[in-house]
């Protein structure tokens, strides 16, 4: 996961701040991946993404998409 989200981090050129999920797969991994994509202050406002990322057996990173944009603060009901 480390290498992928370094590749991922070089594609969208956001550093990836937390993994919320990660599933093995017949072609090796699939995981969800939280992103700040704008910084702002006070930090409960930043942008957030979600990135839904495909890698294979050996980690590396295959194929990824933004699934869903948030705030910080915002809590999931």
């Amino acid at each position: 996961m480390r290498q992928a989200a370094g590749q991922l981090a070089e594609l969208i050129g956001c550093r990836p701040s937390s993994v919320s999920s990660m599933k093995a797969t017949e072609d090796g991994w699939t995981a969800d991946v939280e992103v700040v994509e704008i910084e702002k202050v006070p930090d409960t406002t930043s942008v957030m993404a979600s990135y839904h990322v495909s890698l294979g057996k050996q980690g590396e990173l295959l194929g990824y998409e933004r699934t869903h944009r948030y705030t910080r603060g915002q809590v999931d009901r």
